[in-house]
């Protein structure tokens, strides 16, 4: 855990000063925090008349952030050697570059400052870093800097940040009892002018109707195992071809599994190619899903983590189940 103190943004703003130009990126299959802490350090940017690019490898699949897409790009703009030598990179949610995903571009060589509130042990070698993982939001993150480098953030910033704070807390779910800095934040933003009614709405109206149906399909298939402490189900590449990527519900998949009794944590796998999967890891406090992540080449937080790897659904369950059972 990293306390945030004055030097902390005071090196964030000797990184600003001491370039010319930024790259602004988050991590692949972006969320809406990751997108709301991508446009906070725009808006720090904007404040420093720094001119800057926003990348993101997408795909934007969630509905909640279909109206940021225009705003990012997934091709870097030309730039001379000489130009590069004064452009930073700027990483906001995930700290290692390979999280980034495939932007069209060359990231290696830029310096690099990160802020994140995920656990890591692969943050770039000889890059700047802010990192607390006791923060549930990289979003709040980001408004400390803009409070302390800058002051108030403005009502339609403040919407933003409020937004990428409750995506990825769950609206205030996945908050504890030590983490009543981040409350305090989150009510600094209401009094700048965000709506909580109204971030509600967002996060959680406008779902395809196809989203309801493949719900259904994938709490059908949920199997228990571990005693009934662990639930897994999945979807197939025949599924996502029927019901498409759009909109998608993960997050109530996870609620109403692991709203079940003696259930402790969820799994969902996704065969995204014939030889490809991706993972997403949830479970109540006791759990740490970002254990049995990392051994499948992913990370993420105490209670929800993703992953993304070669196999196929078949064989990756018995190996999930194993890998829990070493820690349930």
């Amino acid at each position: 855990m990293s306390e945030f103190t004055n030097k902390d943004a005071e090196n964030f703003k000797t990184f600003i000063d001491g370039h010319k130009f930024f790259f602004i990126a988050g991590h692949k299959e972006p969320d809406g925090d990751c997108m709301a802490s991508c446009l906070g350090i725009a808006a720090i940017l904007d404040f420093f008349k720094k001119p800057y690019q926003l990348l993101s490898a997408g795909p934007f699949k969630r509905a909640e952030i279909k109206e940021f897409e225009s705003l990012f790009s997934n091709e870097m703009d030309f730039q001379t050697q000489e130009e590069r030598n004064h452009t930073g990179l700027i990483i906001t949610d995930c700290s290692e570059i390979q999280r980034l995903g495939e932007i069209d571009g060359d990231l290696k060589g830029l310096d690099i400052f990160i802020i994140d509130h995920h656990k890591t042990s692969e943050t770039p070698e000889n890059a700047q870093s802010f990192i607390d993982s006791h923060s549930p939001a990289c979003a709040i993150l980001v408004q400390k800097f803009y409070e302390t480098l800058i002051g108030p953030l403005p009502k339609e910033l403040s919407e933003t940040i409020f937004f990428g704070f409750c995506t990825d807390t769950g609206y205030f779910r996945f908050i504890d009892d030590t983490q009543s800095d981040a409350l305090a934040s989150a009510t600094r933003l209401v009094k700048y002018g965000a709506n909580p009614k109204e971030a509600y709405k967002k996060i959680n109206s406008g779902r395809p109707y196809s989203t309801r149906k493949l719900l259904g399909i994938l709490l059908s298939r949920a199997e228990r195992y571990l005693d009934g402490r662990l639930v897994i189900t999945y979807e197939t590449m025949s599924d996502t071809k029927q019901y498409g990527q759009e909109g998608r519900d993960s997050d109530a998949l996870y609620q109403l599994l692991l709203s079940s009794e003696g259930v402790e944590a969820v799994v969902f796998l996704r065969q995204e190619t014939d030889n490809s999967c991706t993972g997403g890891f949830r479970s109540q406090d006791k759990i740490d899903v970002s254990q049995v992540a990392a051994k499948f080449g992913g990370g993420g937080h105490k209670n929800a983590s993703g992953m993304s790897c070669e196999g196929r659904i078949e064989s990756l369950i018995p190996q999930v189940v194993k890998e829990f059972a070493r820690i349930m």
